[in-house]
């Protein structure tokens, strides 16, 4: 997530998205569907098939508040940070509090209404609509 990762705003772009990350995964693609091109011409009898996830992806963010999912980047299972986000204190992040074991890093009440579901993973409903 950007607040982990020391982000500028000048990085992101209109959605929020890092660029520079996202360059190279368009980088990867552009080499990845040239790879297939050459695959399917010298191996013409098998069966070669490209998903485009990252666009997918990129759209499903770009869109979320139009579908109803408001901030992409706020994560439905975590706790503190900016999009509700610690790597340290991950979903299901339990403390001792007054000698009881308790969990910090709860599930938001409506998963459906978020796109992310601990800052890694998406929701099922994201999962889903890809």
């Amino acid at each position: 997530m950007m607040d982990t990762q020391g982000i500028t705003a000048a990085q992101v772009d209109k959605y929020g998205c890092v660029a520079t990350i996202n360059n190279v995964s368009q980088y990867f693609n552009k080499k990845l569907k040239e790879a297939i091109i050459q695959l399917r011409k010298d191996l013409h009898l098998a069966a070669i098939t490209y998903v485009d996830v990252y666009s997918v992806k990129y759209s499903l963010i770009a869109q979320s508040k139009k579908l109803g999912f408001g901030n992409p980047f706020l994560v439905c299972c975590g706790h503190g940070g900016k999009y509700n986000f610690n790597i340290a204190m991950r979903c299901g992040w339990t403390k001792m509090v007054n000698g009881t074991k308790t969990v910090i890093a709860k599930s938001c009440e409506d998963p459906s209404s978020r796109i992310m579901w601990d800052g890694l993973h998406f929701t099922e409903v994201a999962n889903r609509w890809i």
